[in-house]
């Protein structure tokens, strides 16, 4: 909810980052409005639209996955099919070790700042934007360690976006919890069940 025009998942434009600010200026003019009814009058597209004036740069490009969070048709399955073509790229210069080996880093590093620039963007976004997809970029790379070639890769593809958006077996508890670090967690899971599932298709075919 947010501190000042106590509406539930909604934050205000100078919530939390200068929410100092605010309540000094309820009793004078401030910058955008002159009361606090001038200001709860106004709709929450317009709080959005002025958010976006304040966002930092850096958090948006890693959130985002590069700005294909901003893909209006699926965001989610536009960052999964990113991290795809990232494997794929690496797949086709470098041996399948060090593919695996540079996509493993990559895993622990971009959940690292995945979190980070999440945190950075839930007080102007909410929480769990659909415009951050650095979650499934990380998420799809768990299977694709065990990628071999290009069918499994796809297959590692398909397998994590069924349970992402299906989201069985504990992930959907994830996905409700609150927080930078939740948003990244349930597709890491995802991403776990899936590299099992195409462990055991290799295996068995």
């Amino acid at each position: 909810m947010c501190s000042f025009c106590r509406r539930k998942g909604t934050h205000c434009l100078y919530d939390r980052k200068t929410f100092l600010y605010i309540k000094v200026s309820e009793k004078s003019d401030f910058r955008f409005f002159k009361t606090k009814n001038d200001y709860l009058s106004k709709k929450m597209t317009t709080f959005a639209r002025m958010n976006t004036t304040k966002l930092p740069i850096l958090p948006v490009i890693i959130g985002t996955g590069f700005g294909v969070g901003f893909w209006p048709w699926g965001p989610g399955t536009a960052g999964a099919v990113l991290a795809t073509l990232i494997w794929a790229a690496l797949f086709s210069v470098l041996s399948l070790y060090y593919t695996s080996l540079l996509l493993a880093i990559l895993i622990v590093l971009f959940t690292l700042l995945g979190t980070w620039a999440t945190s950075r963007l839930m007080p102007y976004w909410g929480d769990d934007p659909k415009r951050v997809v650095v979650d499934e970029m990380v998420g799809v790379w768990i299977p694709l360690l065990i990628a071999t070639n290009w069918w499994s890769a796809l297959l590692a593809l398909l397998l994590f976006r069924f349970f992402d958006i299906v989201k069985p077996l504990g992930i959907r508890s994830l996905d409700r919890r609150q927080g930078a670090f939740w948003v990244m967690a349930d597709d890491l899971l995802a991403g776990g069940y899936s590299a099992v599932v195409l462990y055991l298709i290799i295996i068995i075919i």
